[in-house]
């Protein structure tokens, strides 16, 4: 049977975990592990996980968070480049872990090297995954874990490709911050999920308007509005927690909610356009047809309107209801032109991408690049970049819940907005409020 580590699905633990608790015995555990290593670790391994420069040296991959998108990114990554092995497994429930173990075996089996020692579940299953031998994490846990995970992982001195959103939280925010200035002064690699960074039809275009193809840009808009996502109804056997990580889309402490889990993706082309994050923000929403419990207390529809340094205005809109129509695209409006940033600019100088044959995937590309970093010895970091479009969305999220104008200033340095539970165990915790504009709380 695959290693338990603590917490492990399916099992009561009389250990209680407090926030800060939990945060301090995962930090001693990694820095136990550094000290000591560990049973699957070469002996007399030490330090950074740095390869040397321009040799396909085997990067060995640890995967943290086994649902679909990190099964899927697994793939992306043994896809993107050569002499790449998975080596171990981390998810908080076995099922789901099971679950991508058979599906890397029948998609990647040749690039597939994971024995039932490594793998890992329980909350701190990324420990686990940690304690071996790897060079690489793929790290795609639920949003709100992902800054407790990366400071785990840059402290162990190992690359990083991590799923966007980084946070939940301005706290979340200002820790992936200081990890990705860890990683920066331990020569490690951080390449995040914002995949259109990494299309070529993104990067030519932008590269076009950053050069003055449309001229100032003045004004913008940013869509994602589409239709009803997945949904898991409580069961019997699960305890609140157990059931709130697996449907974690509907509650903000896991997800952040849609306007940062997945609209983020539409702003932060808008923040590399305009290369700044917003100064300012006024947002609104609300909750009007994805009412019932099994969908938590997020919202189902959100409209923002951003400010940037050069006094630019852009609307920003996102939406999951079903029977609605669909737009997921964002817009660029110059003094000289108008741009779609995905390939196509009208006005000023005008320019149509045109793709090669074959395509470019950018879920593997983002990979490609990573790992050419890695082995070149320039190692990519996107933490801060990815950092800041998760807080222009989390932004405006704070916007729309309270009814507030926010400022960038504040909610980057001020903001006290924790959304971290009382404890890390499978057992009670209420569904926290769904939030009312004038009435919650600024935080």
């Amino acid at each position: 049977m695959p290693a338990e580590r603590n917490n492990t699905a399916g099992q009561d633990n009389s250990d209680r975990l407090s926030r800060r608790g939990f945060l301090k015995t995962s930090v001693a555990a990694a820095a136990t592990t550094l000290a000591a290593g560990c049973a699957s670790m070469r002996k007399g391994q030490a330090g950074p996980a740095i390869l040397h420069p321009g040799k396909p040296e085997k990067l060995r991959v640890g995967v943290i968070g086994c649902g679909g998108r990190g099964t899927g990114a697994a793939m992306n990554c043994v896809e993107s480049a050569e002499n790449v092995e998975i080596v171990a497994l981390g998810d908080l429930f076995q099922d789901r872990l099971d679950s991508c173990r058979k599906k890397l075996g029948e998609k990647v089996a040749d690039n597939l090297n994971v024995t039932d020692d490594r793998c890992f579940t329980g909350f701190d299953n990324y420990l686990g995954v940690l304690d071996c031998d790897i060079n690489l994490v793929v790290m795609a846990p639920p949003p709100h874990f992902r800054p407790l995970h990366l400071k785990a992982v840059i402290e162990a001195g190992k690359h990083v490709f991590m799923e966007k959103p980084v946070a939940v939280d301005p706290v979340g925010i200002r820790s992936i911050i200081a990890s990705s200035e860890l990683a920066a002064q331990k020569g490690l690699a951080i390449v995040a999920g914002t995949q259109r960074r990494h299309a070529p039809a993104y990067v030519e275009t932008m590269k076009r308007i950053h050069d003055g193809a449309i001229g100032e840009v003045v004004a913008a808009q940013c869509y994602w509005n589409q239709e009803f996502l997945w949904v898991k109804e409580q069961k019997p056997e699960w305890s609140d927690m157990e059931w709130q990580c697996r449907n974690w889309l509907y509650f903000t402490w896991l997800s952040g909610d849609h306007i940062v889990e997945q609209h983020i993706h539409n702003l932060d082309i808008i923040n590399w356009a305009m290369q700044s994050p917003p100064v300012k923000c006024v947002g609104m929403g609300g909750r009007q047809v994805r009412t019932g419990p099994e969908c938590g207390n997020i919202f189902d529809h959100f409209a923002v309107e951003y400010e940037y340094p050069n006094g630019a205005r852009v609307l920003s809109m996102c939406r999951q209801i079903g029977g609605c129509s669909t737009r997921v695209s964002e817009r660029l409006v110059g003094t000289k032109g108008i741009a779609d940033p995905n390939g196509l600019i009208e006005g000023g100088r005008s320019y149509k991408y045109e793709p090669p044959d074959p395509a470019v995937d950018p879920y593997v590309q983002e990979h490609a690049d990573l790992i050419a970093s890695i082995r070149n010895g320039t190692p990519l970091n996107e933490g801060r970049r990815v950092a800041e479009s998760t807080l222009t969305a989390i932004m405006g999220r704070m916007s729309a819940y309270t009814g507030r104008e926010l400022s960038w200033n504040w909610v980057m340095n001020k903001s006290a907005l924790d959304l971290t539970p009382p404890a890390y165990e499978l057992g009670d915790l209420p569904v926290g409020p769904v939030a009312v504009p004038g009435e919650t709380e600024l935080v």
